[in-house]
């Protein structure tokens, strides 16, 4: 330290040197910076405690407060362990949509099989910020059709089935309204799932039927 800032450290009247950090704060800023710290470690403490009622065993706190729990880790916090045990995901499933287009001149057109499933897989590929809606949408929509219905698309529970249905043809004529022209509009709507397995890496001497099989739905009426 040289003679000129020594001199203006003991000059009358100079400010003494700021405390670093909330320290430095006036004492309304400090009390704010104590209050939010206080609400986020509040709001941490009580998200993790819900995540992990919601991945550990059943138990009566859980049970009591199940309706809590879900509300709030449903859809943006789900676990899904499916990618380390029991059963690792060994198929790729998309999801496929047509409709039946009444156009402008009263004549009915059938559009072809548009697979949504790969438009919501380019609209998140290489986004730092990817649409929760994009991931999980219809996926989770054909997870809950096949809960709910038989191989043979009949509704084992009639009220999840009946929901299930209007779920995926609001999302099929949302999707495939989107396009069309002036006069046209979707009189009925059909999806199918094209199911294939994953192939074997190259080093396996496993054979994989790599084969693309589908499950088409009846047409649905909009």
């Amino acid at each position: 330290m040289d003679a000129n800032e020594r001199e203006r450290e003991d000059e009358p009247g100079s400010a003494p040197p700021r405390a670093p950090g909330i320290a430095g704060l006036s004492l309304p800023y400090r009390i704010l910076a104590a209050l939010v710290l206080a609400a986020l470690a509040v709001a941490s403490c009580l998200h993790l405690g819900l995540v992990f009622l919601h991945v550990a065993p059943s138990n009566t706190l859980s049970k009591r407060h199940a309706g809590l729990v879900d509300g709030w880790v449903y859809p943006e916090f789900e676990q899904n362990w499916k990618l380390f045990a029991p059963n690792p995901l060994q198929q790729n499933i998309a999801v496929e949509a047509r409709a039946q287009v009444r156009d402008g001149a009263g004549a009915l057109v059938t559009t072809g099989w548009r697979d949504l499933s790969a438009e919501d897989a380019a609209a998140i590929r290489h986004s730092p910020l990817p649409s929760h809606t994009r991931q999980n949408e219809l996926r989770r929509a054909w997870d809950f059709f096949t809960g709910s219905h038989d191989d043979q698309n009949k509704a084992t529970d009639a009220r999840r089935g009946e929901l299930s249905e209007a779920y995926l043809k609001r999302i099929a004529g949302a999707r495939l309204g989107a396009g069309l022209a002036d006069g046209e509009r979707i009189v009925r709507v059909q999806l199918r799932s094209a199911t294939r397995a994953v192939a074997a890496p190259a080093w396996s001497e496993e054979k994989t039927d790599t084969q693309t099989y589908y499950r088409e739905l009846p047409w649905w009426t909009v």
